[in-house]
């Protein structure tokens, strides 16, 4: 089982001419409302994929029979969640311009409950965004951890990141986030790599790198018409844990994760076209050769 800790939101996607300068506008030119949070995309994606996975989150008065709900159940996600009946559950509002560079805004709403929750101990945890002293508690009680701290990063101390860091086995992160811990750890990006078991950096359309064992590997982007990049950091995070729980090589798993991420970019919205396993094997063989070869042993 595949615990995953951080939001479930509601995203709402809008598409702009150009991000505006400060005390400017802009045109939106196409908006849309989706399912959304970076836990509960990991989780979904974790569960189209096949795999056992529990949403460990938060949400407000508004999610109980709602169409968000449903979905998650009938993907077969378990849900444990914190219900805070005056809260909101999490809102996202993004905008991207044509050249696919992004802003957010994120209402935390019900996840500001996370801050005074403490966690169970889980054996297979994924701490995406979600509040720093709770990722904190939830590092410091897990077996196997990995840890992406996404557009939350702004809000760790440099104690609460490095207590994170110092307890996990997998770090992810994309350039921006790497750039941005190196900054508040005062540290250079070979000592943040130098600082866990295996890393994995995503660069968007350049691809992928992985560091483990003291080697690295990068793995390319697939060839695919982009839509909307939002979600692809879940997408790839789902392919590539679903795969480790299941036994997989590293760099298998970043492959996975590649073609997974690959799928959402197609269509708008970061559930809206996840794949199943079918899925992801006929296009990973399509594009890195047989799959079923790479498992390795236990």
């Amino acid at each position: 089982m595949i615990h995953v800790v951080g939001h479930t939101a509601i995203d709402h996607i809008s598409r702009v001419v150009a991000l505006p300068q400060k005390n400017a506008s802009t045109t939106i030119s196409d908006r849309t409302i989706m399912f959304g949070g970076g836990a509960a995309n990991i989780a979904a994606g974790v569960a189209r994929l096949g795999g056992k996975v529990t949403l460990l989150s938060a949400v407000g008065s508004d999610f109980a029979g709602s169409e968000y709900e449903r979905w998650l159940e009938g993907q077969g996600v378990v849900l444990q969640l914190y219900r805070v009946p005056d809260r909101h559950t999490p809102t996202a509002f993004m905008f991207t311009d044509p050249a696919g560079d992004q802003v957010t805004f994120f209402e935390w709403g019900a996840s500001d409950i996370f801050r005074i929750s403490d966690p169970p101990a889980l054996p297979f945890v994924h701490m995406a965004t979600a509040d720093p002293v709770y990722n904190v508690k939830v590092a410091e009680k897990a077996g196997f951890a990995s840890f992406d701290p996404g557009q939350d990063l702004h809000r760790y101390t440099a104690e609460q990141l490095q207590d994170v860091i110092s307890r996990i086995s997998l770090l992810f992160a994309n350039q921006h986030e790497v750039d941005l811990m190196c900054r508040l750890l005062r540290c250079t990006r070979e000592e943040l790599i130098a600082e866990v078991p295996m890393a994995v950096f995503t660069m968007g359309a350049h691809g992928s790198t992985l560091y483990a064992g003291g080697a690295e590997h990068h793995i390319p982007a697939l060839p695919v018409r982009l839509a909307d990049p939002t979600g692809a950091g879940d997408a790839y995070r789902a392919g590539f844990l679903s795969a480790y729980a299941q036994g997989c090589d590293p760099l298998v798993c970043c492959r996975i994760g590649t073609v997974t991420a690959s799928f959402v970019v197609e269509v708008p919205g970061c559930q809206t076209n996840l794949p199943d396993h079918p899925m992801m094997k006929a296009r990973y063989q399509n594009y890195f050769g047989r799959l079923d070869e790479h498992v390795r042993e236990h």
